[in-house]
């Protein structure tokens, strides 16, 4: 098994709100980037997905915002897949600063969609598997 994914990222200012704190729309904007980047490193980017025919789809998200992220500031974003027996899995992932204080978490529900039928693959996990070179990094 890989360790949990992380990447890296640098606040820009227009990402600010009138109170000077990263927009809560930016920390999902910040996840979906470390989700496509841990794809990216078990070797499953987007031609492999639409070659597959297949696509993830986000169901459900919850943030839970821990401390502000500022102008300046770096937060390094995790990526964790937990799998299960059904047509979904979740999704968890931790945001600190690049000075160690947590600042979100952000939680959901996923799932595999077939890009013909527009319904969830049966098995997820074992369909990623299939595609991936390093299937480790989604933990499959």
């Amino acid at each position: 098994m890989a360790d949990v994914f992380q990447v890296r990222v640098a606040v820009r200012g227009y990402e600010l709100d009138l109170q000077g704190h990263v927009n809560q729309a930016v920390y999902l904007q910040y996840g979906e980037h470390a989700r496509w980047q841990c794809f990216l490193a078990a070797g499953v980017g987007p031609d492999v997905l639409v070659r597959a025919g297949v696509g993830p789809v986000v169901l459900e998200t919850t943030i839970r915002y821990l401390k502000e992220l500022r102008a300046g500031d770096e937060v390094d974003v995790t990526c964790r897949f937990v799998w299960g027996d059904g047509k979904t899995f979740r999704v968890e992932q931790e945001y600190t600063r690049a000075d160690g204080v947590p600042v979100a978490q952000v939680t959901g529900v996923a799932g595999l969609m077939d890009r013909t039928t527009r319904r969830l693959v049966d098995d997820p996990a074992g369909r990623l598997r299939e595609l991936a070179t390093d299937p480790s990094w989604l933990g499959v």
